[in-house]
């Protein structure tokens, strides 16, 4: 018995650490950390203070399991609804709401305060709380109501990179501005894709997605389509204030068109296949975009 309750224990503490860290969703966070560190690390120059972007990186991890936890937390009646999340901790009881929410709440007001102490600048520390704010009071309870809630949560989603910058630079400029839209346009054929290939999920749970009230995917495909051509022309801007190099220009327009082609072939013909082309298409664009940036960013510096 002795053997078996040793056995057991380990085993529990596994699955409830897989438990929490299915609260986080890592890949999730982990697009949102890297944007961070793209912002400190351009915001650097060409001299890079690595514990300023250790400190940010951490601080924002914090932030961002939080408001990951606390946005499962207000969704668990959704979340038990569709195929695709209803073996999440919350819905299928593995973990009770009162542990989400102090895990949740400890963790963004933790991380806040992290942000607030270790880094001299204090802006970025407000502005990690008003993507919080934005992503888990406002966009989070909008998707009950309105399509236009990909909208708010694209710019919770263009915010990270902000926080890296201020964290360097304690203010805001053109620069770091351009690559908050570029984020912004890049979010909503990525969301959009996502939102066609869960649609019937969406619906069974309740959800106010934009397939919802466009079922054949018209409006869809124009936006898509509307958003990654306006993301080709954003893309250029580091061109104009960051003084971005001709490297970049190259990979910035073969990217962008890409990723307009696939956006082109999904508005003329919606497919679940196409759509998942699309969301790839949007995996591969922005890492290589912000390399791009960075590696231009090092080659002048």
């Amino acid at each position: 018995m002795a053997t078996a309750s040793y056995t057991k224990a380990p085993a529990l503490a596994r699955t409830r650490l897989a438990d929490y860290l299915a609260l986080i969703r890592p890949r999730l966070s982990g697009m949102a950390l890297l944007t961070v560190a793209v912002g400190a690390i351009l915001a650097s120059g060409g001299t890079t203070d690595w514990r300023i972007v250790t400190h940010v990186v951490a601080g924002a991890a914090l932030v961002a399991a939080g408001a990951s936890a606390l946005n499962q937390l207000m969704e668990r009646d959704i979340d038990a609804r569709m195929q695709r999340t209803q073996d999440r901790p919350l819905p299928a009881g593995r973990l009770q709401p009162i542990q989400v929410l102090v895990f949740g709440v400890g963790s963004a007001l933790g991380g806040v305060a992290y942000l607030a102490l270790t880094l001299s600048k204090p802006l970025a520390a407000v502005v990690a709380a008003l993507t919080l704010v934005i992503y888990v009071f406002i966009y989070t309870p909008l998707k009950r109501r309105t399509p236009l809630n990909t909208l708010v949560g694209a710019i919770a989603g263009a915010l990270p990179p902000v926080i890296g910058w201020t964290a360097v630079r304690g203010s805001l400029s053109a620069e770091i501005g351009a690559l908050c839209v570029i984020l912004f346009l890049w979010q909503v054929p990525h969301f959009l894709a996502i939102a066609w290939i869960y649609r019937l999920d969406y619906c069974r749970a309740g959800l106010c997605m934009l397939p919802s009230v466009d079922c054949e995917g018209r409006m869809i495909g124009r936006q898509i389509i509307c958003n990654c051509l306006a993301l080709v022309a954003a893309s250029l801007t580091p061109l104009v204030v960051g003084g971005a190099g001709r490297v970049y220009l190259a990979g910035a327009l073969l990217l962008g068109i890409g990723f307009l082609v696939c956006a082109a072939r999904f508005s003329l013909r919606r497919s679940q296949v196409r759509a998942r082309a699309v969301l790839r298409a949007s995996l591969i664009y922005l890492p290589a975009l912000l390399t791009l940036l960075l590696l231009d960013r090092i080659s002048h510096g």
